[in-house]
C-alpha cells in the first residue's frame, strides 16, 4: 500500500479558482501526469462543463458515454465513469456540457452539496487503489465547486501572474472558510501555485512578492513559467510531460508534484 493511500481512500485535492484562464486545467492534467510518472495512481475528476481536462487527456466527446454528470446526478459508479489515459497510472472521469445545467438540477436536492463526496466515498475509491484524486473545478464559485470542496481534503489554487491576480483570491478563501464551518471542517488550503510566470516581466515578480507577503508558506516554491509547449500539448491530447518531456513546463510540474507529495510524506513531516 502506498504511504499516500489509506483505508479511508486517496487524498482528494480540488484545483480551484473562480477566475478562468489561470492554468487550472493545465495544472490538473500535468500535475496528475507528473504524480503518475512517479508511480502514484491518480484520477482526475473533471467537473468543468467545458470538459477541457477530458479533451486534453484524449477522451473525445463521443467516447464519454458516462460522465461526471451521471456520477453526480444519476449515481453512476465511479469505476464505470473512469477512462484510462495515455499516461500509465493516470485516469480521467470526463465531463461534457451536460454539467452546465447541474447547478440548477442540484438546487432542489437536499444533499446537493455532498453529491460528489458520496460518489468519491471510500467504498468507491479504495478498491481502485488510488493515491490521489485531483478535481478540476469550473471557473466559478458554483455548487459544483462547493461539491468539490466538500469532497476534498484540500484546495490547490493556481494563480496567474497578472495584475489583479490576488483580487479574487479573498472570495475563494471565504468560500473555503464557509465550507469548513459547515460541511467539511477538515478542509485546508493545499497551497497557491504561481502560473504563466514570465521572469522577464516585472509584473510577474511583483505578483509573486505580493503573494508571498500575503500568503506566506502557502505559496509553493515551484513556479510554472509561461511556456509555449504547455499551450501546445492539449491540442495533441497529451500532457506536456509526454508531448515534450524536457520542456520548462514539464520540469516545473515534476517539481510541483515532488513538492506537493513531500508535504504528505511522513518522513518529511
Amino acid at each position: 500500500m502506498s504511504e499516500h493511500r489509506s483505508s479511508n481512500g486517496p487524498r482528494i485535492i480540488a484545483i480551484a479558482n473562480q477566475k478562468g484562464g489561470v492554468g487550472k486545467t493545465t495544472t490538473a492534467i500535468n500535475l496528475g501526469a507528473a504524480m503518475a510518472e512517479s508511480g502514484f495512481r491518480v484520477l482526475i475528476v473533471d467537473i468543468d462543463p467545458q470538459g477541457n481536462a477530458s479533451t486534453g487527456l484524449g477522451v473525445e466527446p463521443e467516447m464519454r458515454k458516462l460522465t461526471t454528470y451521471d456520477l453526480l446526478l444519476d449515481g453512476a459508479p465511479l469505476d464505470q465513469v473512469m477512462h484510462t489515459s495515455s499516461v500509465q497510472n493516470l485516469w480521467i472521469a470526463p465531463a461534457t456540457t451536460d454539467l452546465s445545467s447541474a447547478d440548477i438540477e442540484m438546487v432542489g436536492n437536499d444533499k446537493r452539496s455532498t453529491l460528489l463526496k458520496n460518489a468519491l466515498r471510500p467504498e468507491a475509491t479504495v478498491p481502485l487503489r488510488l493515491d490521489f484524486i485531483l478535481i478540476d473545478c469550473p471557473p466559478a464559485l458554483s455548487l459544483l465547486t462547493v461539491n468539490a470542496m466538500v469532497a476534498a481534503n484540500s484546495v490547490l489554487v493556481p494563480l496567474q501572474s497578472e495584475f489583479f491576480a490576488l483580487e479574487g483570491l479573498s472570495q475563494l478563501m471565504l468560500t473555503v472558510r464557509e465550507v469548513r464551518q459547515s460541511a467539511n471542517p477538515n478542509l485546508r488550503i493545499e497551497g497557491v501555485v504561481l502560473t504563466m510566470f514570465d521572469k522577464r516581466n516585472n509584473l510577474s515578480q511583483h505578483v509573486l512578492d505580493d503573494a508571498k507577503e500575503n500568503l506566506g508558506e502557502l505559496v509553493f516554491k515551484t513556479i510554472v513559467p509561461r511556456n509555449v509547449r504547455l499551450s501546445e500539448a492539449p491540442s495533441f491530447a497529451l500532457p506536456v510531460l509526454e508531448y515534450d518531456p524536457s520542456s520548462a513546463g514539464s520540469v516545473a510540474y515534476r517539481s510541483l508534484a515532488q513538492e506537493l507529495v513531500s508535504r504528505h510524506t511522513p518522513a518529511a513531516a
